[in-house]
């Protein structure tokens, strides 16, 4: 397992000046959103906007992500039809209680992908109640696109019934299993928000607490938390050297022709190749 995966910034999908913004910035994933961030009265629009955005995707740097609304919401099949299409690289699916609620939009996932000739899209699935995190590890196995587990702290809390704090006691065992689950199902995860944006020391030490639990990095809110998240979820040297085979074979393998190779049995494409490149050009740049 090495991918670039230190930083996940949301940003809202109804915002068209904070989309413009994103095209510059350094986060390993950029993701529009259309829950949490978009009132219910501004969906349309804000789906309207995330479609433009990503028919413009070679102007982003980072890899794009959309985040649909929740698999209860009843809004999951319109975003899918506005959102999946070219430029789109994966979708976090908010609020995942369990593995029925990630099977339905697979299939509407598939339906949507074969109807308009697309590659298979990444999801990675936002844990984020107490179901959620009893049915972790069958969530994150559930599916090949799934690629991480992403932890929700502050709706954990509520469904808890518990007030949020820095220190997040109430939320503990979720943190720590989370990451632990996903792992077993050979996934990623992503640690919640920092909400405070004037905390930096707090961001820091909530980052190096993160990467301890097993994390790979931390979903963010503002273009001010990339940096020093990137400081801390600084690639390993397994993923460095795992990077550099992937980058080795990928190349020996378009040489002769072939879209495809293998490293140590696992199957890479070009998609490997780029997030090969990706981390190392990121070690090379500090």
């Amino acid at each position: 397992m090495s991918r670039l995966l230190r930083s996940l910034l949301f940003v809202p999908g109804n915002n068209q000046r904070f989309l413009e913004k994103a095209k510059t910035l350094s986060a390993d994933i950029v993701c529009f959103d259309l829950e949490d961030s978009v009132p219910l009265e501004e969906k349309k629009s804000a789906r309207n906007l995330i479609k433009e955005a990503l028919e413009k995707r070679s102007d982003y740097k980072a890899e794009i992500y959309v985040r649909t609304n929740s698999p209860i919401s009843g809004m999951v099949g319109d975003d899918l039809v506005a959102v999946v299409q070219k430029g789109i690289d994966g979708i976090v699916i908010p609020k995942v209680n369990n593995v029925n609620e990630v099977r339905k939009i697979e299939r509407m996932l598939a339906t949507l992908e074969r109807k308009r000739k697309l590659k298979p899209i990444e999801l990675m699935a936002s844990i984020e109640s107490s179901e959620g995190v009893v049915n972790a590890y069958s969530i994150a196995s559930s599916s090949k696109r799934i690629s991480a587990l992403v932890f929700g702290v502050f709706d954990l809390l509520n469904d808890l019934g518990v007030e949020y704090t820095k220190r997040a006691e109430g939320a503990k065992y979720a943190r720590a299993k989370i990451p632990i689950d996903a792992r077993a199902a050979g996934k990623y995860a992503l640690d919640a928000i920092w909400q405070d944006l004037n905390d930096a020391a707090g961001l820091e030490q909530d980052c190096s607490l993160a990467k301890s639990l097993g994390y790979a990095g931390k979903t963010i809110i503002h273009p001010n938390q990339i940096q020093a998240v990137h400081g801390i979820f600084y690639p390993t040297n397994y993923e460095i050297g795992w990077a550099k085979k992937v980058i080795n074979a990928y190349e020996s393998a378009k040489k002769t022709k072939k879209g495809a190779t293998k490293v140590e049995g696992k199957m890479i494409d070009e998609v490997h190749f780029k997030r090969a490149k990706a981390l190392l050009e990121s070690v090379s740049s500090t």
